[in-house]
């Protein structure tokens, strides 16, 4: 059987580059919000909550999340924006009472990914359980892999770590395979691993990526599963990238009728 799960939806950025005072996650593809299509695509069998961490603009972006049809939505504050991995952190508590003792998993997703599906999710679940990984990251191979953080893989193929851009060495800025910024892991290695991951970093942030680092240095398993659809990964972060996000949903929507 598979573990229960909660998810934890990273929404707090400012998004300075949208040139717009919106909230990021709030600005809208084909009439609806982008969080309302992550909070949609996490709602799967097993979920026991979900967990919308909320800063710049956090009562609207909490708003719209608590008034989502999915029963099971709560929203945490990321009072001072220290990364991804404070941000994660930030929802521990909400997802340890959530899992209420059991045994359990931690789907992290953005609050900027509205091309993301639930059966890609699906499978990214069934992936990890299925290997038995203590963290399984959703990565995607691109043409310009410029502003992504880098899959390096070790010599036997499975995933060493991830590099952000501004830290890689010119061979990892070469790879083409990316993060999409989407993982699953298991509760307890997720809490254990965060508390040691630091911000020695080139933009001082505490990186989420580097839980897989740390996760593998004690001993545990870290995988990577590519999407079939990279379209599926891509984040918005920019006016020219929101665009882009409505014209692949105008085109899902034409092919679907």
């Amino acid at each position: 059987m598979p573990r229960p799960f909660v998810a934890v939806i990273l929404a707090a950025g400012e998004g300075r580059r949208m040139g717009s005072t919106l909230p990021k996650p709030l600005h809208e593809v084909a009439g609806r919000p982008m969080i309302d299509y992550v909070l949609d695509a996490v709602d799967l069998d097993g979920r026991r909550a979900t967990v919308v961490v909320v800063g710049h603009g956090g009562s609207a972006v909490a708003d719209v999340a608590r008034h989502h049809p999915t029963p099971g939505v709560v929203t945490v504050v990321q009072a001072e924006q220290l990364g991804t991995a404070h941000a994660v952190a930030t929802a521990l508590d909400a997802v340890t009472a959530a899992l209420d003792g059991d045994d359990g998993d931690v789907l992290v997703a953005l609050g900027d990914t509205p091309l993301l599906r639930a059966p890609t999710l699906a499978a990214l679940l069934t992936e990890h359980g299925r290997r038995g990984a203590d963290v399984t990251v959703l990565s995607m191979v691109v043409a310009d892999p410029t502003g992504y953080g880098r899959v390096v893989r070790d010599d036997r193929g499975d995933l060493e770590r991830i590099v952000e851009e501004r830290d890689a060495t010119p061979d990892e800025r070469r790879l083409t395979e990316v993060n999409t910024g989407v993982l699953v892991a298991r509760a307890h290695d997720l809490t254990l691993a965060l508390a040691r991951v630091g911000r020695a970093n080139a933009q001082g942030e505490y990186y989420l990526t580097d839980v897989v680092g740390e996760i593998r240095r004690a001993g545990g398993d870290a995988a990577a599963w590519c999407l079939d659809d990279p379209d599926e990964g891509v984040g918005v972060n920019d006016p020219g990238q929101l665009e882009y996000v409505r014209t692949v949903m105008d085109r899902r929507a034409s092919t679907a009728e």
